[in-house]
């Protein structure tokens, strides 16, 4: 579906832009997709949107595709081979994938190496899942085998999470971020050098707007998953819903971070700074609200100032192994951020707080022409304040005293959202009661932001909707089908099965 053209750029990056199938249709385009360097500012690529005809089109080949059964219908050994295969393709060009993403989404290459680095792991995963993973027989009785299978549900949307999807035998429609498509068009040309069938998997660069929309609306589509705002999810999921298909939805989060009296306090600081600037606070379970019982709070603070001031003097190049954190994803988002921390009514900023500007103390690298915005920590913000209650998905946290365990959990619970949470204590009871306590699909102790492929993810609240990894993930892009067979003798059924026999013996109904 993605035709690849252009001038190679270097060794570790093929293609200085993307044309897709959108070049060929005489419907007028959009504006191009222009993919900017958060760092510099500086346009790295231009790819032309799909048109609608095209989207359509693209829908409606993954459908003939399913229907065919060349992926669909494939044995479960097969699919797990070409899973298998993939992983190892994809682990093969991790450097260059971390170095895509880096100039994409301003994320220090260090983290990307890491992150991308696992990726291989969800792949390995669902195609060892495909070799175990199995139906059942249900007990239902008389003379009857009622067997239970999983069937793919069709051509599936989404943003990532696509190794169940691929697993479960769905044909993939991907429309990647506007800000940040570069890696997943190559990550399509490795799927079809791993075997994937034609139309299996297909990437649909555009915008939310136009390509989303129709993706989400198409009576052909049976399942939308995606990553996403609150609102946003909302009103997809009203499309979705309106189709009869299925619907996952990862939406906002305002993560807690709990620290007791008893945390052993360096571990803490370090793990509450990992939670909060960890791609410069761009997750979904970012730790954005930090919450310090009142004997701790203040050698805690005096610490973790101290870590984000060593954070914020090692900002530099992302491309530097040895830059600390990365710009926010564009300008655009960098405005929304300040605009939320310069508004607020309440609280008092102990760091940070705007936008970083000359030259970086690490590198020489010039921040004035990207998109950094410095580590920023508040103190004692009103809970009724918009910069508690709503995300911000940047580098921003506020803090707050609390006194009694009970205080700290309402505090936590004090959020619309309840995706992550997180708490620091050497008192085991009081982690088992308080994880039980905290209204989050996700609760990590004396740790943040670990997570695995056999490992659930999801929320709770207006957080989302599903789950992903694990079984669940896998169950949730098939089906159950049941296949009922009378195994008893043609004698016994004359003499049990017929229902409207004019002689009267006991019949089954049901």
């Amino acid at each position: 579906m993605t035709r690849l053209s252009g001038r190679p750029a270097g060794p570790w990056f093929r293609l200085a832009r993307y044309k897709t199938t959108a070049a060929l249709s005489s419907e007028p385009l959009s504006e191009p997709l222009s993919v900017r360097n958060p760092a510099t500012g500086e346009i790295i690529s231009s790819i032309d949107p799909l048109s609608s005809d095209a989207v359509d089109e693209a829908i409606r080949t993954a459908h003939r595709v399913y229907e065919s059964g060349v992926w669909s219908r494939a044995s479960p050994l097969m699919r797990s081979n070409v899973l298998s295969k993939l992983a190892q393709l994809l682990e093969d060009r991790v450097p260059d994938m971390a170095r895509i993403e880096t100039l994409q989404t301003g994320r220090v290459i260090r983290e990307m190496n890491a992150q991308i680095g696992r990726l291989p792991e969800w792949l390995r995963y669902y195609a060892a899942l495909l070799r175990t993973h199995h139906g059942f027989i249900a007990p239902t009785q008389g003379k009857l085998l009622n067997y239970v299978n999983r069937v793919p549900l069709g051509v599936v949307a989404q943003i990532t999470k696509l190794a169940p999807a691929l697993a479960a035998g769905n044909s993939v429609l991907v429309k990647p971020s506007e800000l940040a498509p570069l890696s997943l068009l190559e990550f399509s040309e490795l799927a079809s050098a791993a075997g994937l069938p034609g139309g299996v998997f297909t990437v649909l660069p555009g915008r939310g707007h136009t390509t989303g929309a129709q993706l989400a609306s198409h009576p052909l589509v049976r399942k939308v998953d995606i990553t996403a705002g609150t609102e946003t999810g909302r009103s997809i999921g009203a499309i979705v819903g309106s189709n009869l298909a299925a619907f996952t939805a990862e939406l906002g989060g305002k993560a807690p971070v709990i620290v007791f009296n008893d945390a052993d306090l360096i571990p803490a600081v370090n793990g509450v700074a990992f939670a909060s600037f960890i791609a410069s606070g761009q997750t979904c379970v970012s730790g954005a609200r930090i919450i310090i019982q009142d004997k701790i709070y203040d050698s805690f603070m005096k610490a973790f100032l101290d870590k984000v001031r060593s954070i914020a003097q090692r900002i530099g190049n992302p491309l530097n192994p040895k830059s600390a954190m990365g710009t926010v994803i564009s300008e655009h988002h960098l405005g929304r951020i300040h605009r939320m921390v310069s508004s607020r009514n309440s609280g008092r900023v102990l760091l940070g707080g705007h936008r970083m500007s000359g030259t970086s103390p690490l590198d020489d690298f010039d921040l004035s022409r990207g998109c950094f915005y410095y580590p920023t920590v508040i103190e004692d913000v009103n809970v009724k304040d918009e910069i508690w209650e709503e995300e911000i998905f940047g580098p921003v946290v506020v803090v707050k005293k609390f006194g009694s365990e009970a205080e700290g959990v309402a505090l936590a619970n004090m959020s619309k959202y309840g995706l992550g949470a997180g708490i620091w204590t050497t008192n085991l009871s009081r982690a088992h009661r308080v994880a039980d306590s905290i209204e989050a699909g996700l609760v990590w102790v004396n740790t943040h932001h670990r997570n695995d492929p056999s490992s659930p993810w999801g929320g709770m609240k207006a957080s989302g909707i599903g789950r992903e990894n694990g079984i669940e993930a896998l169950e949730a892009y098939s089906q159950s089908k049941s296949i009922i067979v009378n195994t008893a003798t043609a004698e016994e059924s004359q003499m049990h099965d017929d229902w409207f026999s004019e002689i009267e013996n006991d019949r089954r109904y049901g």
